[in-house]
């Protein structure tokens, strides 16, 4: 991953910085790096822009390009309208660092195409300038134009980032659910899609779903159950994983209150119940 290479691995909490990064000094001339820019500040939110206009190429094929490239670089593809020229991609969360958008637009210009990123950074979060060209422009140097482009925006079609399972503690994992569901409970299904998570926690119950069998994780049903509160009052997502086929003697051998440690990949997730199931769960050795 990514912005920032480490994704945005740069990018960490305002507090307990003393100074903004400065922009670098001027690239190459007629570069993509020529025109990155920077705009904003830390307690508004750093936006970071760049560019590159592609010879023999259509706003739709960019788009599906910059899908395959943004994904192998571990980027979130929240929203894609190849025909309209526009794609919407995330930075995942990384540890203390929040996720932001990056907002991509390819407009026609004369046998070309002229294809824009923006990263929006929220306030209060820093990110070197340095890094942030650097990885908006690895994506857009990477950007072919005439039959080279159309092929790689063939392979690109549909692509999601295949990072590893993410290893988080059940509770956790429902507040994040759930903080993102009071910003946009819509953007959630394609923010987790394609994901696996190895989840830890403990056993509320066990039953059966259909042909396989649901664990469902102890987590309180809002913030006012929990032992220690803090913010705003909201109801946490509840976690349930569907056991992988040949685990059913495990499901059913499962005691209330027993500690588990289960991998499984996203499978639905339902705002108005306040659910998020994961599929082909398995424990792990």
């Amino acid at each position: 991953m990514n912005l920032f290479r480490s994704p945005l691995r740069f990018v960490v909490p305002l507090a307990g910085l003393a100074v903004a990064l400065a922009l670098p000094s001027a690239a190459r001339a007629g570069s993509c790096e020529d025109t990155f820019a920077q705009k904003g500040n830390p307690l508004s939110g750093i936006r970071f822009h760049a560019e590159v206009t592609v010879a023999e190429l259509s706003p739709p094929v960019a788009i599906r390009q910059l899908r395959g490239i943004a994904a192998t670089r571990g980027y979130d593809i929240l929203s894609e309208e190849a025909d309209d020229g526009s794609m919407l991609l995330e930075q995942p969360r990384s540890g203390s660092a929040r996720p932001f958008p990056i907002i991509a637009t390819a407009l026609a210009e004369q046998a070309a195409a002229r294809v824009k990123l923006e990263a929006k950074l929220p306030a209060g979060m820093l990110a070197g300038a340095g890094g942030a060209r650097n990885e908006l422009c690895a994506m857009l140097n990477a950007i072919k134009g005439g039959p080279d482009g159309i092929a790689a925006a063939e392979r690109g079609a549909g692509a999601v980032s295949s990072a590893a399972p993410v290893v988080i503690d059940a509770l956790v994992l429902s507040q994040q659910i759930s903080q993102e569901a009071d910003t946009n409970a819509a953007s959630i299904p394609s923010r987790y899609q394609g994901k696996t998570f190895t989840i830890k926690g403990r056993v509320a119950h066990v039953a059966k779903d259909g042909g396989s069998y649901r664990i469902a994780y102890e987590i309180p049903n809002s913030t006012n159950d929990l032992a220690i509160r803090f913010g705003k009052f909201r109801f946490l997502t509840q976690i349930s994983c569907l056991a992988a086929k040949g685990q059913g003697a495990y499901a059913l051998s499962l005691r209330t209150g027993q500690g588990i440690q289960l991998t499984g990949q996203y499978k639905d997730y339902d705002p108005a119940r306040h659910v998020m199931w994961f599929e082909g769960c398995r424990p792990v050795d």
